[in-house]
């Protein structure tokens, strides 16, 4: 019983140092200006892209604007409409950019209040809570992009869209309404 217990308690030791000696997942992010945010991150805020934010409508049918002026000859995009998803895109993308910045400062205004040692639980609160609200206006804004060119495209532009971009026909349930509708007649695609 006393091997036992010894050769349990030795293989319990040997574990709990290599556990130990692991490095943290993050030990390189220690040199960062702003720890929270990785360099790629810092530069996509800054570009304006989208970095996943509007997933909830690319994968269920609702174009994005940038993709569909990259495939617009695909599309068969009049002018009139391809100047429409443009308008669609420069509006999200200068918001986006504008609050990409705003976000990568209020990250920096933490992570620096915490260098500093003068986070608080009160300044803590309002500070993650600004930042839960700009990343939450960013994502509306690259959403909100979503639904305006899906507006702008026929059903038969989203099925082609969905397909050109690997989707199949998936996120097109229920889908199937008139975009056109709500154009005025000069925007309207012809049937």
């Amino acid at each position: 019983m006393l091997v036992r217990t010894v050769v349990i308690l030795a293989g319990s030791l040997t574990v709990a140092s290599v556990l130990q000696a692991q490095p943290s997942p993050y030990a390189d992010r220690a040199s960062l200006a702003i720890r929270a945010l990785t360099p790629e991150q810092i530069a996509g805020y800054r570009a304006g892209d989208g970095m996943g934010q509007a997933l909830a409508a690319e994968l269920n049918g609702y174009p994005g604007p940038r993709h569909v002026l990259e495939l617009a000859d695909s599309l068969g995009l009049s002018p009139d409409r391809r100047t429409a998803v443009q308008a669609a895109f420069d509006r999200m993308h200068d918001e986006a950019v504008q609050l990409g910045e705003s976000v990568i400062a209020a990250e920096a205004g933490l992570d620096s209040a915490f260098v500093g040692r003068r986070i608080t639980r009160t300044t803590l609160e309002e500070r993650v809570t600004h930042i839960a609200t700009l990343v939450g206006r960013l994502r509306s804004v690259h959403l909100e992009a979503h639904l305006a060119v899906t507006a702008l495209l026929t059903p038969d532009q989203i099925r082609a869209y969905q397909r050109l971009r690997g989707y199949g026909d998936r996120g097109q349930a229920g889908h199937q309404h008139d975009h056109d509708a709500s154009l005025s007649p000069g925007l309207r695609e012809p049937s």
